[in-house]
C-alpha cells in the first residue's frame, strides 16, 4: 500500500512540473485563447494542458485512483476507487490572464473520507507548500505554522467571492469583519490564500462557496500547520457540490466563525 509520504513526494514533483509548463504560457500571454465558462470564470489552453500533464502523470503512477480536475469536472462521478486526486491546474486563472502572479497549482489526494495529502506550488516565487495528514506542513521543506494571534485585528483575513452565491453572502461577513477592526485581503487564488494562512502570512480565509479543487490541499495545510477549519470536505458528495470554506489560525478561528455566521 502506497504511503502518504510517497504520494506527497509524487504530488510535489508533479506540481513543480506542471508549474514549469504554466510558467511558459504565462511568459507569452498574448498567444493564449481565453474563453468564458461563466461570469468571472475564465479558462485558457494553459489550464487545460496543465491539467492534462497532471492527469497523465497520475494515470501512469496510480492507475486505480480516480481524478477530479477543474477543467474536466463535468465528467466526474464518485466511484469505489481507492482514492481521488483533486486538482486545480491553475488556481487564479483571472490573475494569470491579467499578468498578475497570484496563481498556483493545487494537487490533493482524498481517501477514506479525508484529504490525505496536499501540494500547492507557486511557480512565480518557486514556493512549494506541502502537507500530509498527521505529519505537519512545510514550505520548501521547512516546517510552517499558523500565526500566533488572538484577534482579527492582528492581521489580514483573505476573503474569497463566488458567483455561485449572492453578493450579500460575502458582503455581510466582510462588513462584520471591518466593524470588528479586521482587515481583508483578496488575491484571486483561494488555494494560495489558504497556503498563506498555513504559513502564518494571513490569519484566516473565508469564502461562502468554494469548489473542492480550490480548497482540498489548502485546508489540510492549515490544519497540519496548527490551524482550524469548518471541515470543508466532510464527505464524498462535497467533492461534487463544494462547500463554504473557513480556515484560520487557532487563536482567531472562533471569532472569525462568529463573524461569518453573523453572531457578531
Amino acid at each position: 500500500m502506497t504511503s502518504n509520504t510517497d504520494r506527497l513526494e509524487f504530488a510535489s514533483k508533479t506540481a513543480r512540473e506542471a508549474g514549469a509548463l504554466a510558467l511558459e504560457y504565462f511568459a507569452d500571454l498574448r498567444s493564449l485563447t481565453v474563453r468564458s465558462k461563466g461570469v468571472q470564470d475564465m479558462a485558457t489552453e494553459a489550464d487545460v494542458n496543465t491539467e492534462t500533464v497532471i492527469r497523465d502523470a497520475i494515470s501512469r503512477q496510480y492507475p486505480d485512483d480516480a481524478f477530479l480536475g477543474e477543467e474536466s469536472s463535468d465528467s466526474f462521478a464518485v466511484t469505489d476507487a481507492p482514492g481521488t486526486w483533486v486538482v486545480d491546474p491553475i488556481d487564479g486563472t483571472q490573475p494569470f490572464i491579467c499578468g498578475m502572479r497570484t496563481w498556483c497549482i493545487s494537487i490533493a489526494y482524498y481517501s477514506r473520507g479525508r484529504v490525505q495529502i496536499g501540494a500547492i506550488y507557486d511557480p512565480s516565487n518557486d514556493e512549494l507548500f506541502a502537507a500530509a495528514r498527521g505529519e505537519g506542513a512545510s514550505l520548501n521543506g521547512s516546517p510552517i505554522q499558523v500565526a500566533e494571534v488572538a484577534g482579527v485585528s492582528e492581521g489580514l483575513v483573505s476573503v474569497g467571492y463566488s458567483t455561485r452565491v449572492t453578493p450579500e453572502q460575502t458582503l455581510g461577513p466582510l462588513g462584520r469583519l471591518l466593524r470588528s477592526n479586521g482587515m481583508y485581503h483578496r488575491s484571486g487564488s483561494g488555494a494560495l490564500s489558504l497556503a498563506y494562512v498555513a504559513a502564518g502570512r494571513l490569519i484566516g480565509y473565508f469564502e461562502p462557496h468554494m469548489c473542492a479543487w480550490d480548497m482540498a490541499a489548502g485546508e489540510l495545510m492549515v490544519l497540519e500547520a496548527g490551524g482550524k477549519s469548518n471541515d470543508c470536505l466532510p464527505n464524498d458528495q462535497a467533492l461534487i457540490d463544494g462547500n463554504l470554506a473557513l480556515a484560520a489560525a487557532a487563536g482567531v478561528y472562533d471569532e472569525l466563525k462568529s463573524i461569518v455566521d453573523g453572531d457578531i
